[in-house]
């Protein structure tokens, strides 16, 4: 994989490259972002990870915010585990001995080299949701992600909610839509959404404990096609960020579009 990055790579990407290249997209410092990336989209780059980080903090400055998706899907109950499924005489074990959700602790699962290192670097909080976390840094922080109750995760109580009445935006570093998270606010919004009982391992009062939600049923397969409707009506600015064809839009414009969406799709299912 390093070699091929490398092969592809015209001139080394740094933390000082990068952050031109977000200033360039339109990033600016103050602003609150929502990022999601790819770490290997964007191409050789001096430092890693670190690199991309600190551009974005150069980027943003002080004054601004970060916020990344740091999801943990993994601790969630066996019965729905896909890929692989696990055998039902284990399911009891998983759920008696699963380590509880731990913020400091926890890994990320699925979301990539860059929110896995972020939401432990210096500075930065993560929020307290087993399955649906997000990590920030900057002034506001503790604000967006706190609360983040477990019972419709990315509905109308959690950080999603704070951002959208913050009027932020959304940096896809090499991403597409169906990484959009911000979606998902807008799938609550809309009626006729099917409702589901979820489960997780949590601390309370010191202990651990299995602990069953409610949730709504997740339709992010849908998310890459309606981002293609979003962008037809919505203004979208794209720009390389080192190799990575990126993307920075309205939060705000995207949860209602996504309202929208749902809303009429799911009249004309039923």
């Amino acid at each position: 994989m390093g070699k091929r990055i490398i092969e592809k790579t015209d001139m080394p990407r740094t933390r000082e490259s990068l952050a031109e290249d977000l200033r360039k997209l339109g990033v600016k410092a103050g602003m609150t972002v929502i990022v999601h990336s790819s770490m290997q989209s964007i191409g050789w780059v001096c430092g890693g990870a670190v690199a991309v980080i600190e551009a974005l903090m150069d980027t943003v400055t002080e004054t601004g915010n970060i916020v990344m998706p740091t999801q943990s899907p993994d601790l969630s109950d066996p019965s729905e585990w896909e890929n692989p499924p696990v055998p039902k005489e284990w399911w009891s074990t998983i759920r008696n001995h699963m380590p509880a959700y731990n913020p400091e602790v926890t890994p990320t699962m699925g979301m990539g080299k860059i929110p896995e290192l972020f939401r432990n670097y210096p500075g930065v909080v993560r929020s307290d949701h087993p399955a649906v976390s997000f990590a920030a840094w900057g002034p506001k922080k503790e604000e967006i992600l706190f609360p983040h109750p477990i019972e419709n995760g990315l509905g109308e109580d959690s950080p999603l909610r704070r951002l959208y009445d913050m009027g932020v935006h959304v940096l896809f570093l090499g991403t597409g839509y169906g990484t959009n998270t911000s979606f998902h606010l807008g799938e609550y919004r809309a009626p006729g959404h099917k409702k589901i009982q979820k489960g997780a391992p949590v601390m309370k009062e010191g202990k651990r404990e299995w602990v069953t939600y409610s949730e709504i049923q997740f339709e992010d397969e849908l998310f890459e096609e309606m981002g293609r409707q979003f962008e037809r009506q919505h203004s979208v600015l794209t720009g390389m960020i080192g190799s990575a064809p990126s993307k920075f839009f309205s939060q705000k414009e995207a949860v209602d579009f996504s309202e929208s969406w749902f809303t009429k799709r799911n009249i004309q299912k039923n």
